[in-house]
């Protein structure tokens, strides 16, 4: 069975800010691939809650969550390097010590990096929706992935997905409830209103003045029976 990547690898020019910060941020907050578990406590030097960010864009809103909430640690995964150059040229203006970036395949991140109920928090905001039929086997949320997840969810923790493309919202509530051990924190058992927790993007305020929707489904993981 095919595997699915969590991304098509991209690749971008970078800006000069965004090399600048690659060249002079990465030793601080950037983190090498390696075959062997994270040990949160020494990589964050604290034991606060640890939130996981895969696919983080130009890391704005990731940069926005870290500066907003000191008491918690974030760690982000990216495969597109103009993105985790000008994630990193942010986290370095806005003086933010607690996020750390990978470059790097989510997937493999999850197997090999990231230990069992160590994670507070994922967070999968607007991942490529594959909007034709025949590309949906594509979709980073299939059954599979979300019990990956949950493998690294603690007891307690909760799995934000946010979309933008309504087949998409529907496709992640049919996955995520035909899981076991997985609460959905909606009162109305499907979408949850944007919590303040996820910074709007100016991408999403452009939506919404075109009239685009936005569903944002909040999972937590339960202990079961």
């Amino acid at each position: 069975m095919r595997r699915v990547r969590s991304f098509v690898r991209r690749q971008g020019r970078l800006t000069k800010r965004q090399e600048d910060a690659l060249e002079s941020e990465w030793l601080k907050m950037g983190i090498d691939f390696v075959n062997e578990p994270f040990d949160f406590a020494k990589v964050f030097n604290n034991t606060n809650p640890v939130i996981l960010e895969i696919g983080f864009g130009m890391g704005s809103s990731l940069v926005t969550m870290a500066a907003q909430n000191p008491d918690k640690n974030f760690l982000g995964i990216e495969v597109h390097a103009p993105g985790v150059g000008a994630c990193l040229a942010s986290a370095k203006e806005e003086n933010v010590t607690n996020l750390r970036v990978m470059c790097h395949d989510a997937i493999e991140v999850l197997d090999c990096m990231i230990p069992d109920s160590s994670l507070s928090m994922v967070q999968l905001f607007f991942p490529d929706p594959w909007h034709k039929s025949k590309h949906s086997k594509r979709r980073i949320v299939q059954v599979p992935f979300a019990e990956k997840i949950r493998g690294k969810l603690t007891i307690g923790g909760v799995f934000h997905m946010a979309t933008d493309w309504q087949p998409y919202a529907k496709h992640m509530l049919q996955v995520m409830t035909s899981i076991d051990d997985y609460k959905n924190l909606s009162s109305s058992s499907d979408y949850v209103p944007r919590p303040e927790t996820r910074p709007e993007t100016k991408f999403e305020k452009r939506g919404q003045r075109l009239g685009h929707g936005v569903w944002d489904l909040m999972f937590e993981r339960i202990n079961h029976g």
